[in-house]
């Protein structure tokens, strides 16, 4: 027997060698962290519990036969965030560069049966060279049964991807499906097709950061959902986020520590508002003194500003939070925007997480690029994503609300649970400006002084619609509420609400406007 151990502790520590010392130095070098490494960082100390340690591939062409290494580099297993279970795989870039093989895939989909059958996330750290060309379609059918079981998973326990070195051609689309992609600044990109075949192609220069870096998918594509200088902040937000989130769809999500009083006022909210409509303000502070311990982790902060969302706990209870930020386009709604906050609200209800929706919208953005571009669709997905939605939705109108954006902005019509308005709210089909220049405009263009004419009549306008108070008379408001109150009023909301019951038709699934 103890000849046998020795054997077995031997083949353990060689399987933790990866591609051997000389390859983590160069992973290293990079800046990059090594496989187990990640690891390390990622679940509680002591916690995590390998399997598959002793595979291999089972290639012989090119010489594959006398090239194995223990795992066939990536390291696969389970572990706890905060005593919370995760499943996990880490691709292990100094073998075969993190290729992915038969037996590569085979150790990841294992996982993520496992993940959930068990009712627990997958978190992938993905660091790979691509398919092991070696084993030509073999390698690419290895990635079709990842990228299934990533579907099959959507919606029933939470998967993120986290990038940390290469991740192309076929590779990308793992991560796409996922809830959440993280990258890392300079060491981390995506991409279907590289620089090199970019310029064979179309005989564009570009380079791996501007193609597919990590600041090009957080600001400008909107593949990924935060971008980081390092990969131990990295990891860290990937801790961090389940703090908020569920283990599964038929669990609660975690409830945040009791230390914010649930009547606390906050006398900053009279002032955040400007008096003047047209003046921008950061939604961000309105939304500080609401949450318990003004913490906000935000999704997407450099893609779509014109819109927030992220989660925050709120009278303990973690929320998603959807929010207009008229300090970029005037808060707006585009396209980029529809889309970020349609996907965000479908994950939070598909998690039980409650949706608490900040507007001051003054619609839809014109042009001719968004119409060509499809504002109607896009737009069209924010709709679907609050009218699907059955968690608990609650809306507070700081200011303005005009147009199809009141009915989109989780407004009374679509199912909102709890909605109610500041007294600077302002509900119309229009603002003042626009609803004057179509309803007087014979008067104005006969008027001797038309500037005048046209000042006089928005203020009448404004006196008569650009208040809250035909809405909350007609219902569509369940009040107008004192600034100062939005933190109990939606605390008290979200525990009234805890036991809400509400369903869709039955159905195989919608068809949303994709």
């Amino acid at each position: 027997m103890r000849d046998k151990l020795e054997l077995l502790e031997k083949r353990r520590a060689e399987s933790e060698q990866g591609g051997g010392e000389e390859r983590v130095k160069a992973q290293h070098a990079k800046g990059k962290l090594s496989a187990r490494e990640r690891i390390d960082l990622l679940v509680d100390s002591g916690t995590f519990v390998e399997t598959d340690r002793f595979v291999t591939h089972r290639s012989t062409d090119f010489g594959l036969d006398k090239l194995k290494v223990y795992g066939d580099g990536v390291v696969t297993g389970h572990g706890r965030i905060d005593g919370r279970l995760v499943y996990l795989f880490s691709q292990d870039f100094t073998v075969f560069g993190g290729s992915l093989s038969e037996a590569f895939a085979e150790k990841i989909c294992k996982v993520m049966d496992l993940a959930v059958r068990n009712g627990a996330p997958v978190i992938g750290l993905n660091d790979s060279g691509g398919a092991r060309i070696q084993e030509g379609v073999v390698s690419l059918g290895g990635y079709a049964e990842i990228f299934l079981r990533n579907t099959l998973a959507s919606g029933v326990v939470p998967q993120i991807s986290a990038i940390l070195g290469p991740c192309a051609g076929g590779a990308v689309y793992s991560p796409a499906i996922t809830d959440f992609t993280f990258m890392v600044r300079g060491t981390s990109y995506m991409f279907v097709t590289g620089p090199n075949v970019v310029k064979t192609v179309t005989h564009e220069d570009v380079t791996m950061e501007q193609l597919g870096g990590a600041d090009t998918h957080a600001g400008t594509s909107g593949v990924a959902h935060c971008a980081f200088d390092s990969e131990p902040a990295c990891i860290q937000a990937i801790r961090d986020i389940f703090r908020f989130l569920p283990s599964n769809n038929v669990s609660d999500p975690p409830r945040g520590p009791a230390t914010d009083p649930r009547d606390r006022r906050d006398e900053a909210l009279l002032d955040i508002v400007p008096d003047n409509p047209n003046k921008p303000y950061d939604m961000h502070e309105v939304l500080r003194r609401v949450v318990d311990g003004g913490e906000f982790f935000e999704i997407q902060p450099d893609y779509a500003g014109n819109i927030i969302c992220g989660f925050a706990h709120l009278g303990t209870y973690s929320v998603g939070i959807v929010a207009n930020q008229p300090a970029v386009l005037a808060g707006v709604l585009d396209i980029n925007a529809s889309i970020k906050a349609a996907r965000f609200i479908r994950f939070c209800d598909a998690f039980n997480i409650p949706v608490v929706t900040f507007e001051d919208v003054p619609g839809f953005l014109p042009g001719i690029s968004q119409e060509h571009g499809g504002i109607i669709k896009h737009g069209a997905k924010l709709l679907y994503a609050y009218c699907e939605a059955t968690v608990p939705k609650l809306t507070v109108i700081t200011r303005k609300a005009y147009g199809g954006a009141y009915d989109v902005m989780s407004s009374k019509h679509i199912r909102g649970d709890y909605n109610v308005a500041w007294p600077t709210a302002e509900i119309a089909v229009m603002g003042p400006k626009g609803a004057v220049e179509i309803l007087f405009r014979k008067e104005i263009s006969e008027s001797d002084d038309a500037a005048k004419a046209t000042e006089a009549r928005i203020e009448e306008y404004r006196e008569k619609f650009a208040h809250p108070y035909i809405a909350a008379g007609r219902g569509y408001l369940d009040d107008i509420i004192d600034p100062r109150e939005t933190r109990p009023r939606l605390i008290d909301a979200l525990e009234t609400l805890e036991t809400k019951r509400d369903k869709n038709p039955p159905k195989k699934h919608g068809n949303i406007p994709l």
